[in-house]
């Protein structure tokens, strides 16, 4: 299948850890809270304006932006 079909997959990691109720807000990314007192949000995202938007809630909750990270799409 070609990456149209499948969005690529991203890890984004923020200083911090993010109470999961803000769950919704993330379109459908998962909330992970780390040891190290980090959250890490994983999950496709369709395109790069929906990367852009998941940044700026982000940005608007006042958590440091750690890392992101695109990884490789795998075939079902």
């Amino acid at each position: 299948m070609s990456d149209e079909q499948h969005p690529p997959f991203y890890e984004i990691r923020v200083q911090g850890h993010l109470n999961p109720l803000w769950q919704d807000s993330f379109e459908g990314l998962t909330i992970t809270l780390e040891e190290d007192g980090n959250t890490c949000l994983t999950g496709s995202i369709v395109d790069q304006s929906a990367l852009h938007g998941v940044i700026k809630r982000i940005r608007d909750l006042g958590m440091p932006l750690i890392e992101i990270k695109r990884k490789p799409n795998t075939p079902d």
